[in-house]
């Protein structure tokens, strides 16, 4: 009853601000949390991974790959939200819609691996600190995420609001874990305000860490996730309404995705300033604990676990919502959360069984979301540009230009590391 009550006074409020009776952050706190929900996916334990890395070896170098990548994410998530609010239909469904059925057959497949190997990141970040911070095996940790993620999933029975309010108390315990280990580090603060605009990539490996970089920032399941979240937002009747939602939706991204953009950076900062001098072969999460405590000592270590592992139960929840928009959207089938957080588990137990390194594990995927992230990046700039699809909402010629840009710098990206995987060309 408490919760009718309350998304009924939401709805109310909703409607004051289209009618424009509410503006300014009156305006925006009813239409706010599909950007913060998404926002989880840019500083989920994959981020982690490639930010360690890259802090290790490289120092501040790749900072400016973090604000690169942000700015994109900020541009793409905003044209996911944009075809939501206008179409009243998600990516996936705009996909199966106007799209030859072949096309639609090899995105569904592509998004649904690329949803799996995100999902392995975040479970198994999720277990790693856990199994760091309360002396588990790790298959215990897993076990504990599983549950505790589908506890989290529950919530949204509940209603959105509440789910998008504890997603948003865990982002704010990621960001408030990264502002403390950034006052703890001996950070060299010109040199990150040199390196966050100066491109430079010195080596093979630095190009590989920053494709790896661009997939745990630029995440394909959250550029599908978002169109959906606020397409059942809320229900314009008429054009001004959908300008005024769409304004308040890109203040969202831009705040939502400043925050995880700003962690993202302290992540390569602390990353840099602990390990850079003289443990620059710090490569994984585990090896990151062990040698911060002697470096920063237990409470800096600690923190960076809490952190961790309230990054990996946040981003569980939001790569299954997403997997389980993208089969619906692309195929029109649906199986229950339950069903599809205990499918989506099985590759985690299969790594860690078979011995692979779970830190390799966690950068090989944002590898792979790299890989898999062209597809809605494209199909998310045909449709927001197409005067068919989004009438006089359609994305101005200049903004189209940047994206197609942003795309394609991606996927040459991603070209240049498929073919030194394979032995073509050597970085």
């Amino acid at each position: 009853m408490r919760d009718e009550v309350r998304q009924a006074r939401d709805a109310q409020v909703m409607q004051e601000v289209l009618h424009g009776r509410r503006r300014g952050l009156a305006a925006l706190a009813p239409f706010a949390g599909p950007a913060i929900v998404v926002s989880v996916a840019y500083i989920d334990p994959g981020n982690f991974a490639t930010n360690i890395q890259a802090g290790a070896r490289y120092g501040y170098a790749l900072l400016w790959v973090v604000l690169l990548a942000n700015l994109v994410a900020m541009l793409f998530q905003s044209l996911s939200a944009r075809i939501g609010i206008v179409t009243g239909y998600n990516l996936a469904q705009l996909c199966r819609m106007h799209l030859p059925r072949p096309v639609v057959w090899v995105m569904w497949v592509v998004s649904e691996l690329a949803a799996m190997a995100t999902d392995l990141a975040e479970f198994l970040g999720g277990a790693i600190g856990l199994a760091l911070l309360f002396h588990m095996p790790l298959l215990a940790g897993m076990v504990v995420t599983g549950v505790v993620t589908y506890a989290l999933l529950l919530l949204e029975g509940r209603g959105a609001r509440r789910l998008e309010l504890t997603i948003g108390a865990l982002v704010g315990v990621v960001g408030l874990c990264y502002l403390v280990e950034v006052f703890i580090a001996p950070v060299d603060w010109a040199a990150v305000g040199m390196h966050v605009f100066k491109p430079n990539l010195p080596d093979g490996m630095a190009v590989a860490l920053a494709v790896g970089i661009i997939g745990a920032t630029v995440m394909p399941h959250a550029l599908f996730l978002h169109s959906g979240l606020t397409e059942r937002r809320a229900k314009p009747t008429n054009d001004i309404e959908r300008q005024r939602i769409i304004r308040l939706s890109n203040a969202e991204v831009v705040l939502a995705l400043a925050v995880a953009g700003l962690i993202n950076l302290a992540m390569v900062i602390m990353a840099a300033s602990a390990f850079h001098g003289g443990h620059s072969d710090v490569a994984r999460i585990e090896t990151a604990y062990q040698t911060l405590v002697p470096l920063l000592g237990g409470a800096a270590a600690t923190i960076f676990l809490v952190s961790l592992v309230a990054s990996g139960f946040s981003s569980s929840v939001v790569g299954t919502m997403a997997g389980q928009m993208i089969m619906q959207g692309f195929v029109d089938f649906r199986i229950p959360l339950w069903l599809r957080r205990l499918v989506t588990m099985v590759p985690s137990f299969a790594v860690v069984a078979a011995g692979v390194d779970a830190t390799r594990a966690l950068v090989l995927s944002q590898v792979a979301l790299s890989i898999a992230l062209p597809f809605p990046m494209v199909a998310l700039v045909w449709f927001a540009a197409r005067q068919k699809v989004m009438g006089p909402f359609r994305i101005a010629p200049a903004v189209t230009v940047a994206a197609v840009i942003a795309a394609l710098v991606v996927l040459a990206l991603n070209i240049v590391l498929l073919l030194d995987t394979f032995g073509v060309i050597t970085l």
